[in-house]
């Protein structure tokens, strides 16, 4: 499957969300992965192997009933850390750190560094990777989309001492450069047939974080001009994006094993997504009350922008049910028009390699209740 043709449902060369039913994009990695991974196996093999993953997980999210499909980076070891370790001039290296999750687990203890000039290469591994997956389709099932790290996480993640590169020691030109990575990024996801990106940019909802916001004082960074700042270099990215080309973006406050890091809510980024990017679909973590209230719904601009409220968890195996979800939506609705909602899980079931506590079948009932709360919500999927 090339170029996705979405006017059956969408209307041509317009920037909405293209279903009700979506789902943020990582799912549990199949067995075979996980053994040779452990095993040490990184060739040929593995690749076949992610290969025959990646066809189960399409007939997987066929069978729930979706339109939106992605590989549920099968291939990854990190939802970001990948991602960035195959641009140019950054490099991940190990460390003695493991990131502060809320779990007696560590996650594998590396970071990245600034090694040169930032840029996207014409063979980033993840073009490849999207296009074996959009082949896998018909134009009947839907869309494939693919689901990478936001521009702030290239700062975010960034210890000062990390960077090696002199030049990036201004933060000015560090934001420029990474801007200009991922406006490149973007056209050469758009070029290899990709018409719905999604950018996981947590960390706007992590800087909602009473704690994390004074982390960041202590380095001497303002959390609210980051705010700003990692807007700018969102819409610096995707501005310029083609007219038949959707942006989704992803926020939460990490997912690791079913733990988290970050607790508060959208009130400090809420204007800045919203308002000050053309963002048109926005995945929002709200399956507990880490993740605040719904108030900042009513800063959402009326038109085709759309949430996609995630009170489905992908944390633990209890299923919500459509009569509370209903309920949920009743909240939302006091905020924004039902018609720019739609229904999401809260985050991916599996960020990590590690994948979160949770069953392939337990996953299968979320996927499919996705599904049947947008049938019941708005009579469409």
């Amino acid at each position: 499957m090339t170029a996705l043709d979405t006017t059956s449902t969408t209307r041509p060369n317009s920037r909405r969300a293209p279903f009700r039913a979506d789902h943020v994009g990582s799912l549990l990695r199949p067995e075979p992965v996980q053994t040779l991974r452990e095993r040490g196996v990184f060739d040929h093999e593995l690749t076949l192997v992610e290969d025959m993953a990646v066809r189960d997980l399409v007939a997987l999210q066929r069978e729930a009933g979706l339109h939106v499909f992605t590989d549920g980076e099968v291939r990854r070891a990190f939802w970001h850390y990948d991602f960035m370790g195959m641009l140019t001039g950054l490099d991940m290296k190990a460390s003695q750190k493991s990131l502060p999750f809320k779990t007696e687990h560590k996650t594998p203890p590396i970071e990245p560094h600034l090694t040169g000039p930032l840029d996207f290469p014409a063979d980033h591994p993840m073009l490849q990777h999207f296009t074996f997956l959009n082949d896998q389709l018909t134009l009947a099932d839907g869309i494939a989309k693919i689901s990478i790290p936001g521009p702030s996480a290239c700062h975010f993640r960034m210890e000062a001492e990390n960077i090696e590169h002199a030049p990036y020691r201004d933060p000015e030109q560090l934001f420029h450069d990474i801007a200009a990575t991922y406006r490149k990024a973007v056209q050469a996801f758009y070029d290899a047939g990709c018409r719905y990106l999604q950018l996981d940019d947590i960390f706007f909802a992590y800087l909602g974080d009473p704690k994390q916001r004074e982390q960041r004082r202590t380095m001497g960074q303002d959390p609210d001009e980051l705010v700003g700042k990692y807007a700018w270099m969102l819409e610096e990215a995707i501005k310029d994006r083609p007219e038949d080309m959707v942006i989704g973006m992803h926020m939460c406050r990490g997912n690791f094993r079913s733990s988290h890091v970050a607790e508060g809510g959208y009130d400090h980024a809420a204007d800045a997504i919203f308002n000050q990017t053309s963002v048109d679909v926005y995945f929002m973590e709200y399956d507990t009350e880490r993740a605040g209230g719904l108030e900042p719904l009513r800063l959402l601009p009326k038109g085709d922008k759309r949430v996609m409220a995630g009170f489905i968890t992908t944390k633990t195996p209890e299923l919500e049910s459509i009569d509370w979800l209903r309920g949920k939506f009743d909240e939302a609705a006091e905020y924004v028009d039902l018609d720019q909602l739609g229904i999401a899980p809260q985050c991916g079931f599996a960020s990590t390699e590690h994948g979160n506590a949770v069953t392939m079948e337990d996953q299968k009932r979320k996927l499919e209740l996705v599904v049947k709360t947008a049938q019941a919500i708005w009579n469409e999927v």
